[in-house]
């Protein structure tokens, strides 16, 4: 594919920063404009330089590579918004997928503008959005949670503030913690719907579905490999009670302040699995006080 520097050089690229979304794994999920910035700019932040280097070497782009990670975040800021300063167009991007999204992006980007340089999105691909897309979970509300605590009474009790969440719950996971976090999604948040969305893009892409206490068990005998994105989908419906009321009631409130009666009736349905006459009589009730 050939480089498309010039094209975008007529019209001029704006100095600031350029947060460049790049595929999670099929080299071909690059966006246009994605190769028309990468071509552009003064360099390229990224991760891995030799990561990196793969997909620009495919797609024909030229530009400079430096490393930007977690190891070496505060010594290259102060270098980067001086680039910026001088007027520099500069890209950020991860190994794959969106740069920030649990990288160690955003004291940078926050710098910059603070500094009163421009910051652009250059979206893309996402691992998140992209497992929440094939799921089959109730996507009207979710929450990401990147990766959760790797030690085991820290991973629990992490869970434990998450019990009361609507909608569905996103998360990485590695390989190798995937069976004993599944457990522990098991001992804490009971009988949920899981889906393991593995190498997503990838030769060997899957999508696993099923309880948690039965996927830990799988993973726990057949360890996965590659990168693991997993969702838990609502709790399944309580019994009628003066909890479960005071729940339903909070959730239309929050609903009807920033939507209609029927599309809070229908959000609300979604989230807690209750039948839509259930929860419109309750929906007029709140209404009209």
């Amino acid at each position: 594919m050939a480089m498309r520097k010039a094209d975008i050089q007529t019209q001029g690229l704006p100095a600031g920063l350029y947060i460049v979304a790049t595929p999670l794994g099929n080299a071909r999920d690059i966006t246009l404009r994605a190769l028309d910035i990468l071509s552009s700019v003064a360099v390229i932040y990224c991760e891995d330089t030799r990561t990196s280097g793969k997909l620009m070497t495919l797609h024909n782009i030229t530009t400079s590579r430096r490393a930007y990670h977690e190891h070496n975040a505060q010594e290259m800021r102060p270098k980067i918004l001086r680039q910026l300063d001088e007027g520099q167009a500069i890209a950020l991007i991860s190994d794959a997928g969106t740069p920030l999204i649990s990288d160690p992006g955003m004291p940078l980007v926050r710098a910059a503008r603070e500094a009163g340089h421009e910051v652009f999105a250059i979206p893309g691909p996402s691992a998140p959005i992209a497992a929440l897309s094939i799921a089959g979970l109730p996507t009207d509300h979710f929450s990401f949670y990147g990766f959760l605590p790797p030690k085991q009474a820290a991973r629990q009790k992490a869970l434990q503030k998450l019990a009361e969440q609507l909608g569905t719950l996103v998360f990485f996971e590695s390989a190798k913690r995937l069976a004993k976090t599944l457990a522990d999604v098991a001992t804490i948040l009971g009988p949920r719907d899981v889906v393991v969305a593995r190498e997503i893009t990838k030769k060997f892409e899957q999508i696993i579905t099923g309880d948690a206490a039965s996927l830990a068990v799988q993973f726990e005998t057949q360890p996965p490999r590659g990168e693991i994105v997993f969702l838990i989908g609502p709790a399944a419906p309580q019994a009628d009670g003066p909890d479960r009321a005071e729940q339903i009631d909070a959730a239309l409130r929050l609903a009807l302040g920033k939507m209609s009666l029927r599309d809070a009736v229908q959000h609300v349905c979604a989230e807690t699995g209750l039948k839509r006459k259930q929860v419109y009589e309750r929906a007029l009730q709140l209404s009209e006080k």
